[in-house]
């Protein structure tokens, strides 16, 4: 979402990191040209001014101009500003602190994704809080909006209200505050109408509702693709209804990014929750300096590391450390290693995570590879014998055609992935040599990538010696970027 605001400010702060002392007129040029980023990311011109003052007021100080690394000192105002803007160091998580049942109202246009949105809460609030969980639909108008909720409900294993046919939204909201205090429900989620516009019949609902419901939270949903009009929409909503936060759905669309930058210096609400995509767990919760440090190609390791914590499953992460200590590695290791890949977001999702790694990224995307190079990968090993993934080195030529008409692959697509387990075995085997990863580990604090894997450095652990397999040989040499 935030790729050609990242590219326009990475251009801008690696002319100033180039340059051994900074002058005022150095910073004011380099200031003007993030005030166009940001213009041309559709960020809302008073947001723009107050951001661009506030940092040259900062940047041209005799601290920063005299600073040992002035460019550095620069990125890192810009980074705590854009952390300012996008909603500060913490931004406050769902206010549940409250006699159950807790009411959360969702509001917004028709169309922004709140039904859906609701969906992905319900299961967020009972998978990760432990919460009992009841969901309520009050649109009347949208044909089939209170089935599709009842879908998505099974599909999420939440309850729903039971439909009633003919009811008004006021009605259902009085008899789902009934249902949820009788079946003891921590939280009910009433997801209302919404309309392809602003308008007066619906302003009087969502405040009828409100009344009867009493929500401790209520959130707007607006579809950050909408740009500027998302932020028209978030402050007509903000003069009518108190609302307490926003979920911006299709964050990993190819909006310019305006809408999240803007949203919370102009309504003064904080972004709360960010769709990622159509699954029901592709949802997260907002946070400013993760947000920001993906803007300014620094990476964002902590999302990563939940990210492995919620997809690895800890049995396999230890019988896999257990293997690697004694210097094994099969294909059964390998297919588990991509397995997890896969559950973390695949490919694309963790280089756009990694600090440096937007331009791994873009040689990914330009060599054709996707996820489903994984996928490929997967049906490769699966094509094979328990035999021939125990010890692949039975592997003749005869072997590999029948692997690969199994797979639905060629026969260079096998090699290359067992050039890649080649390359990786060797690594587990460097790794036992040095003392397990109790040496590896203290290897790493005294000289890096080449001190950890003297001889490897060059070749890249796995990958980085060909090229991913599936990319016909051209893939980006990872190893460059494990160094940085």
């Amino acid at each position: 979402m935030f790729d050609s605001l990242s590219d326009r400010l990475g251009g801008v702060f690696d002319k100033l990191r180039g340059r051994g002392a900074l002058k005022e007129q150095d910073v004011r040029d380099a200031m003007r040209e993030v005030r166009i980023a940001l213009l041309e990311a559709d960020v809302a011109l008073p947001v723009v001014r107050r951001f661009v003052d506030q940092v040259t007021e900062k940047a041209v100080g005799q601290s920063v101009l005299r600073s040992v690394t002035p460019g550095q000192q620069v990125v890192k105002i810009v980074n705590d500003a854009l952390i300012e803007m996008l909603g500060g160091d913490h931004t406050p998580g769902l206010d549940l602190d409250a006699v159950p049942p807790v009411v959360i109202m969702m509001v917004g246009l028709q169309g922004s994704g709140k039904t859906t949105s609701t969906a992905k809460i319900g299961k967020l609030l009972k998978e990760k809080q432990g919460k009992k969980v009841m969901m309520a639909s009050l649109d009347v108008n949208r044909p089939a909006a209170q089935e599709q909720l009842k879908v998505l409900g099974e599909q999420v294993g939440v309850a729903t209200l039971p439909i009633i046919a003919g009811q008004q939204p006021t009605e259902i909201a009085t008899r789902a505050l009934q249902a949820a205090k009788l079946q003891a429900v921590d939280v009910l989620l009433l997801d209302t109408a919404g309309r392809l516009h602003v308008d007066r019949q619906l302003m009087d609902e969502m405040k009828a509702v409100a009344e009867i419901s009493n929500p401790r939270e209520t959130l707007l949903v607006v579809d950050s693709l909408t740009g500027q009009d998302a932020v028209n929409v978030a402050q007509s909503f903000a003069g009518e209804v108190e609302l307490t936060g926003v979920v911006l759905t299709r964050m990993d669309g190819d909006a310019r990014g305006g809408a999240a930058l803007s949203m919370r210096a102009v309504t003064g609400k904080p972004i709360k929750f960010a769709g990622t995509g159509e699954k029901m767990e592709a949802i997260e919760v907002f946070h400013p300096s993760r947000v920001a440090n993906r803007i300014l190609g620094m990476g964002d390791i902590v999302s990563i590391v939940e990210k492995a914590a919620e997809s690895v499953k800890v049995e396999e992460a230890e019988a896999l450390a257990k293997r690697m200590e004694q210097g094994k590695f099969d294909m059964n290791d390998l297919r588990m290693q991509l397995r997890q890949m896969q559950s973390m977001g695949g490919l694309g999702m963790l280089a756009g995570m990694m600090p440096g790694m937007k331009k791994a990224k873009a040689a990914m995307q330009a060599s054709g590879m996707d996820d489903k190079v994984l996928v490929r990968m997967d049906a490769i090993i699966g094509s094979m014998t328990p035999k021939e993934r125990g010890n692949p080195a039975l592997l003749n030529a005869k072997r590999k055609i029948r692997v690969a008409n199994g797979s639905g692959t060629q026969v260079q697509d096998v090699n290359k992935l067992l050039k890649m387990h080649m390359e990786m075995s060797k690594a587990m085997k460097q790794i036992k040599k040095m003392g397990g990863l109790k040496g590896l580990a203290a290897l790493f604090g005294k000289g890096g990538l080449d001190a950890a894997m003297p001889g490897l450095g060059g070749q890249g652990l796995g990958p980085g010696a060909g090229g991913l397999p599936g990319l016909g040989g051209g893939g980006p040499d990872l190893s460059k970027f494990l160094k940085k």
